[in-house]
């Protein structure tokens, strides 16, 4: 990690508005494998941002001092899109999976299952004539 991501992120977090002081900031033991690793440190790091109430939790890596960067970088990007107004990446790719999850409709089984009727109709009249 290095310097100049520190200052990136710095400057992120000034343009955004947001403030240390306005971060509520824990570390909590992780919650996956790991044995005994895992169960002595605390290197998941929760944060808290108290003007909007946004909370995040970080622990994709063994180190605290990267997980408490990847966490301010995750939190800036939340607040980004919740000042911009867009919705976040990983909105989207949700909301991708549950609509790809959902099932058909009635009406729309019908369709599909008719489209293919005559799909088969129309192939089946290519093949070729044996009499």
């Amino acid at each position: 990690m290095g310097i100049d991501k520190e200052e990136a992120l710095k400057a992120r977090m000034a343009f955004a508005g947001i403030r240390e002081s306005d971060i509520v900031e824990l570390f909590i033991r992780a919650s996956k494998k790991g044995g005994q690793k895992v169960n002595k440190t605390s290197s998941r790091v929760y944060l808290k941002h108290l003007p909007t109430g946004i909370e995040v939790k970080c622990q994709q890596d063994r180190s605290q001092a990267l997980n408490r960067f990847l966490a301010r970088r995750i939190l800036v990007d939340k607040i980004e899109s919740l000042i911009l107004g867009r919705e976040s990446d990983e909105q989207k790719r949700y909301e991708k999976i549950r609509r790809q999850k959902r099932r058909r409709s009635r009406r729309a089984k019908e369709k599909m299952l008719q489209d293919k009727k005559l799909h088969s109709e129309k192939k089946a009249l290519r093949k070729n004539v044996s009499e």
